[in-house]
């Protein structure tokens, strides 16, 4: 029964923050000038590109899958290999509607910091791997299936396009919700503090490599990782979790694959594992 209780009173929070936010950022699709950020993205200074992928990253909320037919096709328009890196690592990690659904559930103060260390890193990582002559590892291939219309300021549309967002997304959400309510019920607070709530190093790294194969989206993530907090784990764990789950996963190597070749895909586990337990020390120290 509590398991219940605490499943409800999380997804009807969730729910209504997911829908106010999402209707609001589709309302303003029509003032974001997606064409001008691409051609920017083309011919800006490597640092200049990179900050404007940040902001391209944020504002197109997908999670690691839906990214890549984005990827694709900033490459196909000839747009820097390291810009698009630093997109790839963003996105997933960089969405408003989660980052205003983090900052109720677990504060302003680990949304900011969290929000600081990704973008860091995503910036960081992307413009080494140019340095580093990753661009040779790419293959040639083409993909459809992004394409983006004219955005008009329309209720109608924004509404359409929060519903198609809550049919993906949403059905994730209410996971998370359960798996939460469930580890909040069933779970004995005590078995996560000693097990997981101690200042061992090793589960941070540990739980950044559980994060990958898992493939849980951050609208998941972020109710699992409160019940989580609340019953003791500790931070550091918890967040190279959330940063390692929804920067890579399991499909989207498979994706990458067709784009890829080996030894730039490992380099991308590789700097996602990185990117995820040094966040995790961050959090960990503060």
């Amino acid at each position: 029964m509590e398991a219940f209780k605490s499943f409800v009173t999380i997804a009807t929070q969730l729910t209504l923050l997911f829908i106010g936010v999402s209707f609001l950022l589709n309302l303003l699709q029509a003032y974001i000038p997606y064409e001008k950020l691409e051609a920017r993205l083309k011919k800006a200074h490597p640092l200049i590109g990179g900050l404007i992928a940040l902001l391209f990253a944020f504002i197109t909320p997908f999670c690691s899958c839906s990214t890549i037919p984005v990827i694709v096709n900033l490459l196909k328009n000839n747009v820097r290999f390291g810009v698009v890196m630093v997109f790839l690592f963003a996105s997933p990690v960089l969405d408003p509607t989660i980052l205003t659904i983090m900052t109720v559930i677990m504060g302003w103060q680990v949304t900011i910091l969290y929000t600081l260390v990704t973008a860091f890193f995503s910036l960081t990582i992307g413009l080494l791997l140019e340095n580093f002559g990753f661009e040779k590892s790419l293959k040639n291939v083409v993909m459809s299936g992004y394409e983006r219309s004219d955005k008009r300021f329309s209720w109608k549309n924004a509404w359409k396009e929060t519903w198609d967002l809550m049919k993906s997304v949403y059905p994730y959400l209410l996971l998370g919700a359960a798996i939460g309510a469930i580890i909040h019920g069933l779970v004995p607070a005590e078995f996560i503090s000693t097990y997981f709530g101690s200042d061992a190093w090793w589960l941070i790294p540990l739980a950044a490599v559980v994060g990958i194969p898992l493939y849980i989206r951050l609208s998941s993530m972020i109710p699992i990782s409160q019940i989580l907090i609340v019953n003791g784990m500790a931070l550091g764990p918890v967040m190279a979790m959330m940063i390692s789950s929804a920067g890579a996963s399991l499909p989207e190597l498979v994706l990458l694959k067709s784009i890829f070749k080996k030894e730039l895909i490992a380099t991308f586990v590789v700097s996602v594992l990185s990117m995820s337990t040094v966040s995790g020390f961050i959090f960990y120290i503060i």
